[in-house]
């Protein structure tokens, strides 16, 4: 434990030495987080790396060996098997915990929040765990929820475009072994014959990921209807951030050869007609959300709005009630890392007042 200043919350963070974990620490800095005591937890195997936090050197504990006391907020990411067993223990011991994990977004007393569009579930925290929902879903949700709030949001069909940093160090690291691969043996081969490069085996991704798409993530749910759990998560967690138990949507993943900022192609149906200079009028006052003509996952790469264009009205919908878009968003920063700060700072603001 380090102490950075007089006053503020103390505050763990867990997986500190993962990709998203260097992302919360590089936000918790930029957003001037009220952090008064300030702790690094990780698994064994990352304990004893020091890290640098505005010029504190940090040395990472062994969450199995650390001392749980005086922790008010501890943000996790750290995966839903290490959340299952040490969300429980944190909270137990008197922190709110914040899990970037799927381990808790479903269940009955865990609120599943995006910052701009559901803050009062925080209001009641029964079990003291936070959900941060999937970063499919949070890029949806700041525009899904303004369109929803003004027309009614009846029905989504969504197509995900994911970067293989989704799929952690181990998925970029995969792509760029087999870009590399490529280029040495001639990349423009594949214009003729994509079995004309001698890729390397596929170490995260399921297929061949550079200059590809890639039309699975996650695993097959068993309850029939051949879905993944990836794609189950956006309609089932959509339903209860905006609290619209009957939503319909469906959701087709794909991992693609980027690697941040996932993209989704989004057909949206409302209860009321709405066209798209009426979806544009609300979107442009919408927090979380920047409209611009033609979103790419490099323009979101590193910036923290969900980036909506394309819009236009669905020509498979009845009438004015569709419209369709797409939406790009850094699976990093607000899909993951920037969410949690935000959840943090409410959490702070609502619950720890009396120290900041």
């Amino acid at each position: 434990m380090v102490q950075i200043n007089d006053k503020g919350v103390n505050v763990a963070v867990l997986g500190a030495t993962g990709q998203v974990g260097m992302v919360m620490r590089r936000i918790l800095d930029e957003r001037d987080f009220p952090v008064k005591d300030l702790r690094f937890l990780a698994s064994a195997h990352s304990a004893g790396t020091v890290l640098n936090w505005r010029g504190h050197d940090i040395t990472v504990e062994d969450v199995a060996k650390a001392d749980l006391s005086g922790i008010d907020i501890a943000i996790f990411s750290a995966g839903g098997g290490t959340s299952k067993v040490w969300a429980p223990k944190f909270a137990e011991a008197g922190a709110y915990v914040i899990d970037n994990s799927s381990q808790w977004r479903m269940h009955d007393n865990v609120p599943l929040v995006v910052a701009e569009v559901n803050p009062e579930d925080l209001d009641d925290v029964p079990d003291r765990i936070i959900a941060n929902p999937n970063c499919t879903t949070m890029a949806c949700m700041p525009a899904m929820k303004a369109l929803s709030d003004e027309f009614g949001l009846k029905r989504l069909i969504v197509s995900s475009y994911q970067a293989v940093s989704g799929a952690g160090r181990a998925g970029v690291l995969q792509l760029m072994n087999e870009a590399k691969a490529a280029v040495e043996q001639g990349a423009d081969k594949l214009v003729f014959d994509g079995s004309a490069i001698d890729f390397p085996e596929p170490t995260k991704v399921v297929r061949t990921i550079a200059f590809n798409a890639v039309p699975f993530i996650g695993a097959i749910v068993d309850d029939g209807s051949e879905e993944t759990d990836e794609e189950q998560k956006l309609r089932n967690e959509s339903r209860k951030i905006l609290h619209l138990p009957d939503l319909k949507a469906s959701c087709t993943c794909v991992r693609i050869g980027v690697f941040t900022s996932h993209g989704m192609s989004i057909n949206a149906e409302f209860e009321k007609d709405v066209t798209p200079d009426q979806a544009r009028e609300v979107l442009a006052k919408a927090p979380g959300v920047e409209l611009n003509d033609i979103p790419t996952p490099q323009l979101a790469a590193g910036k923290d709005p969900s980036f909506v264009g394309r819009i236009r009205q669905d020509q498979a919908v009845d009438g004015k009630k569709g419209l369709s878009m797409f939406i790009t968003n850094d699976n990093l920063r607000k899909g993951a890392a920037l969410n949690a700060i935000e959840l943090a700072e409410i959490v702070a603001k609502k619950h720890f007042a009396d120290q900041l």
